[in-house]
């Protein structure tokens, strides 16, 4: 891993936040968290630079996951930052779409956190 080792959690489920932080910090990742798209791309913009992952729900209000996934992949800056969608929705459809505007993953909820710290380290090392 490298030593960027921040994640942002952009989902607008408080809940969901943060077991995902607690998750993640057992790993020793710091984490970052938005509630809402808006917020992803104004983090993003501020912590580029530390962030090496974000988990992106698809569903929030205003910006949904995927137009804030088209503005991350249309930077240059953001080029090396993975993006894994985060969402209850585990449609083919929606999977595929993630895919061609550049999500490097999909994991769905309900998670483990298990699961969940196993895959962004899967897509870490990639």
């Amino acid at each position: 891993m490298s030593e960027k080792n921040t994640i942002l959690i952009c989902d607008d489920e408080p809940d969901i936040v943060n077991l995902t932080e607690r998750f993640l910090q057992l790993d020793s990742f710091k984490t970052l968290t938005c509630s809402n798209g808006k917020e992803c791309l104004k983090g993003l913009e501020e912590k580029h630079e530390e962030i090496v992952l974000i988990l992106l729900d698809l569903m929030m209000p205003g910006l949904s996951g995927f137009e804030v996934l088209r503005n991350i992949r249309s930077k240059e800056d953001y080029k090396d930052i993975r993006v894994v969608l985060f969402t209850v929705k585990s449609f083919k459809e929606d999977i595929e779409k993630g895919k061609d505007l550049g999500a490097d993953g999909y994991i769905t909820k309900p998670f483990s956190g298990n699961e969940l710290r196993d895959y962004i380290k899967k897509v870490l090392n990639r």
